[in-house]
């Protein structure tokens, strides 16, 4: 039976907003349909300061997948877009994380769902109301300090990706 999962991504190496694109495209192919993107968010680092901005967005999908699958799919298409893990929070190529598959709760050493910082980053929340204010409002938090500035209108996403195929 399909679930709703929510998926947020971030770039600040190379061409970000392609890696974004991209990660989708690959996200699809490996058997996720995408539902809603909300747009790109130009986000300041968190952690790690010395580094670029970020390139964030959350996307809104659905899969027949179980969570450890869709765990290994976002972590090899990670490294296929040459991402290093050198220094925590650091520059990154590519980042995926599992925010929400359904009404799933996980507690395992290297997944969690709901996503265990998920209400500490406003370049998460920040895009997950734009394109889910029912869940953005069920969380109940106020989203933190920290420059969110959108980039690129969902719309305009959705038109790219269209582009691309």
């Amino acid at each position: 039976m399909a679930e709703i999962l929510f998926l947020a991504l971030g770039s600040n190496v190379g061409d970000p907003v392609r890696n974004l694109l991209w990660a989708i495209e690959r996200l699809t192919e490996a058997g996720l349909k995408m539902i809603k993107p909300s747009g790109i968010y130009l986000t300041e680092p968190v952690g790690y300061l010395d580094q670029p901005d970020f390139y964030n967005m959350v996307i809104k999908m659905e899969t027949d997948l179980e969570p450890r699958k869709v765990l290994e799919i976002c972590q090899a298409i990670e490294v296929e877009s040459g991402r290093v893990r050198e220094i925590p929070w650091g520059p990154r190529t590519l980042d995926i994380d599992i925010l929400f598959f359904g009404e799933r709760l996980v507690h395992e050493e290297d997944l969690q769902i709901p996503h265990p910082r998920l209400k500490e980053r406003a370049f998460v929340l920040v895009p997950l109301r734009e394109i889910a204010p029912d869940v953005f409002h069920q969380l109940g938090v106020v989203i933190p300090p920290q420059k969110v500035v959108l980039l690129i209108e969902s719309s305009d996403v959705t038109m790219e990706l269209k582009k691309e195929v």
